[in-house]
């Protein structure tokens, strides 16, 4: 069941074209950048509250809760294509990405109890969903071609409503899936005080969950990606085509973090210190070939989002899991706030992007100490 949830979450055609939409309707790179910051905002404003309420409610039905609202964010970007439509529609979605939050991998290393097993299953359905995401990528062109943006939408949101409604047969661990009772609100303080008192008080914890929120915070490159390939000569058409390259690099930097157990801090430094360089090297290539670059290192980025997220359910001791991994979760939106600020800088895409790589770096140092 994991595996079809992750596909529905990940196999939306919208992902490799909604740029190009804000685009086409005549926004600046500055006012796109907005957008996703309005994004992140809500997301970690509602991150935090919304990981301790699926530690004393049903983490499957705040996913499907989740994956509702983000659908519904995206029916007003067609509903209403201007600023303020799209901006209403990425604080759905935003408010949806909090509640969907760890929840799933909470549920996960619940049931199974060990980080190896947990790495090969998150790496595994990760591979999955990431393969999904190549098949909506190539689906998006022929869509786009046939009915443009709205046929592209209309079957995103059916996608992702499937995915929330396949959460609610997810097998759980057996704890916190009730109605709640009278006593839930006490509850709900009690477990949100535990998690941040983990994260507060244990060093340990603290670095893991700094590490895990760095790593997915650079991740929010992606939503450049479309941008980048187009500056570099790639028609509207062609852009999807090249967005299936880096999901197909995704899928296997997925899986090979399966196949890793993430016994040492070494391969996850590594990887991010080969993706910075990948990362810079694909940028400024003036030609469709740097994509190819930049595609290895996002497999190499997704390898690393797993070995960091495992390492850190494995320093978790208190009750409150999800809390503690909501906070990894805040971090990442922060850490992609200030990188959609950056990326409003009067700068061209290919700097911009190498700019992105020093605290990428600074990151692969980090994790190596850790």
């Amino acid at each position: 069941m994991l595996h079809a949830v992750r596909a529905c979450e990940e196999g939306v055609l919208l992902y490799p074209v909604y740029a190009l939409l804000f685009a086409d309707t005549g926004l600046t790179t500055a006012e796109i950048s907005s957008l996703f910051a309005i994004w992140s905002v809500v997301s970690f404003a509602c991150e935090i509250p919304a990981g301790a309420l699926a530690d004393v409610w049903s983490r499957k039905r705040l996913y499907a809760l989740g994956q509702l609202l983000t659908a519904a964010g995206f029916a007003l970007w067609l509903i209403w294509p201007a600023y303020p439509g799209f901006a209403l529609g990425f604080a759905l979605w935003g408010l949806g990405g909090a509640f969907a939050s760890g929840t799933l991998e909470a549920l996960v290393y619940d049931r199974l109890g060990d980080g190896d097993s947990y790495a090969r299953l998150i790496g595994r359905s990760g591979t999955t969903g990431l393969l999904a995401m190549l098949a909506a990528t190539l689906l998006a062109t022929p869509a786009y071609l046939a009915g443009g943006y709205l046929l592209v939408g209309a079957v995103s949101i059916a996608t992702v409503t499937l995915g929330g409604f396949l959460a609610l047969y997810f097998p759980s661990s057996g704890t916190r899936e009730s109605t709640p009772d009278d006593d839930d609100e006490l509850g709900y303080v009690a477990m949100l005080r535990a998690g941040l008192h983990e994260v507060a008080h244990s060093r340990r914890v603290a670095r893991a969950v700094l590490v895990a929120a760095a790593v997915p915070g650079f991740s929010a490159l992606d939503e450049y990606l479309p941008l980048l390939a187009r500056e570099m000569g790639a028609p509207t058409s062609g852009v999807p085509l090249l967005f299936a390259l880096t999901a197909l690099a995704m899928a296997g930097g997925s899986a090979l973090a399966g196949h890793l157990p993430p016994t040492s801090p070494r391969p996850l430094a590594g990887a991010l210190a080969l993706a910075a360089a990948l990362l810079a090297a694909g940028a400024l290539i003036p030609h469709l070939a740097g994509m190819i670059a930049v595609s290895a290192a996002f497999g190499l980025l997704q390898f690393a989002m797993v070995h960091a997220e495992t390492r850190l359910q494995e320093t978790i001791t208190g009750p409150a899991r999800t809390t503690v991994l909501s906070a990894s979760g805040f971090g990442a939106e922060v850490a992609a706030v200030v990188l959609y600020a950056m990326f409003a800088l009067p700068f061209s895409l290919p700097v911009l992007f190498v700019i992105a790589v020093i605290p990428l770096l600074l990151t692969a140092l980090l994790a190596r100490r850790t």
